[in-house]
């Protein structure tokens, strides 16, 4: 047996280094007798030093230079909670490199360079841990890892951005513009300053990314996935989507297919029946469909100090637990393939459609015919407000390939009757 006291550096003293290391000296005790691990925090680094001596961490602790973490000798783990890809990818190599297993919430980071990092830590008999980087505090990256993986699961869709969630559910509930929404989740701190992440999917598209690669064991190019935020949607679709008997939510989903994976992350409207529609505020949660296990979903608080400094602390015992007992590093996300995406335009779904149109006859026959020609099929169509002479209207298509649609609606845009700027959401299935 190895040493039983594991030491670890703590690199970024934000949001969540501050929660994970107030969680680790509030919980360091309980973990110790449960696990028979002690965890010792040996040197915490930050650009703002300020900060470090603020929250009352000794000299002895804080460190002068990054050296004094990723090439520390006395340090077993190093956790990397500064974000982005860099500088954040150095560090980590630079710890891997000099004998550290890693333990990181960095979403982008392991989306865009995973598969390196993992290969390199596999080399040094090493492991990373990142069980933070997608769900916050629901324990998401560990079923997917071991208790899923003995199934095929064939379908993962996720409510993964807890900013856009808040936002919806603020739009449906009090029945306010997403920019209003947007400005409440900024005040309480669900949504950061610049909001563009959240607000454009992209913050969806990496967690999509790396359940994917668990999920399917496939590796995804960010350039190749097809990924659509949330600023065209507004109150009076979320109201339509209610009356019809469906919610909207930003989902990342991923479908395994014979002919290879079918990736998106776009707003959908989803059916109240579904457990997904009920998901509200800043929760998170996947639901995820397997071949044996049948559906599953795991649910909870996706974001936050506290949730996210759990999932962090978890992934540090773990990686305690391998530097103790030296077990095999099992890096098994290293061996992941390169499956064919399937364009956007290749995939079925259903369309909600809301425009303006003159209110004057033979415009419906013209939508009809516009549908009809590429073999569209409508489901419902209704005809809501009139302003003057100006009526809305609202439909629904049956399952149809996503060329297809695109040809018709162009086809309807172009009818002179119909008014430009439309409103179109795609329904989960």
């Amino acid at each position: 047996m190895g040493k039983e006291t594991v030491k670890i550096g703590l690199i970024g003293l934000g949001t969540i280094g501050s929660g994970f290391a107030a969680l680790l000296k509030r919980n360091n005790s309980y973990i110790s007798e449960n696990s028979g691990i002690n965890l010792e925090l040996s040197k915490v680094a930050d650009k703002d030093r300020a900060k470090l001596e603020a929250q009352g961490f000794s000299e002895e602790l804080i460190a002068g230079d990054i050296r004094e973490v990723t090439e520390n000798p006395d340090l077993d783990i190093v956790v990397e909670l500064i974000g982005g890809l860099e500088p954040a990818k150095t560090f980590i190599t630079e710890a891997l490199k000099n004998g550290k297993h890693i333990v990181t919430a960095n979403k982008d980071l392991i989306a865009m360079h995973g598969k390196e990092l993992l290969n390199l830590a596999s080399e040094k008999g090493l492991n990373i841990y990142y069980e933070a980087s997608v769900g916050g505090g629901i324990p998401l990256i560990r079923p997917l890892k071991h208790s899923l993986a003995v199934d095929k699961i064939y379908r993962l869709v996720g409510i993964v951005n807890g900013t856009t969630n808040y936002i919806f559910t603020r739009m449906a509930q009090d029945n306010l513009g997403l920019s209003d929404a947007l400005i409440e989740a900024q005040k309480l701190g669900f949504a950061e300053p610049d909001p563009t992440n959240d607000i454009e999917g992209f913050d969806a598209a990496y967690k999509l990314m790396i359940m994917s690669s668990l999920a399917f064991g496939s590796i995804v190019e960010r350039d190749k996935l097809y990924v659509e935020g949330i600023g065209k949607v507004t109150y009076e679709d979320i109201d339509y989507a209610r009356e019809i008997g469906y919610a909207i939510k930003l989902l990342a989903i991923g479908e395994k297919l014979p002919e290879g994976l079918a990736l998106r992350v776009h707003p959908t409207l989803v059916p109240f029946e579904h457990p997904l529609a009920s998901v509200q505020n800043e929760l998170n949660a996947v639901y995820i469909e397997g071949d044996a296990v049948g559906e599953v979903m795991l649910y909870g608080r996706g974001a936050g100090a506290m949730p996210t400094a759990t999932s962090v602390l978890a992934d540090v015992t773990e990686a305690a637990r391998s530097v103790i007992f030296r077990p095999n590093a099992g890096v098994i996300e290293s061996s992941s393939s390169q499956l064919p995406l399937i364009p956007i335009e290749e995939m079925n779904t259903r369309f909600y459609l809301r425009f303006l149109a003159d209110d004057r006859p033979g415009v419906f026959a013209a939508l009809a015919n516009a549908f009809g020609d590429e073999e569209v099929s409508l489901d419902m169509v209704i005809q809501k407000r009139r302003v003057g002479n100006t009526a809305e209207i609202v439909l629904v298509t049956h399952e149809v390939k996503e060329a297809a649609f695109r040809k018709a609606l162009d086809k309807v845009m172009s009818i002179e009757a119909i008014k430009p700027e439309p409103s179109m959401i795609r329904l989960l299935s």
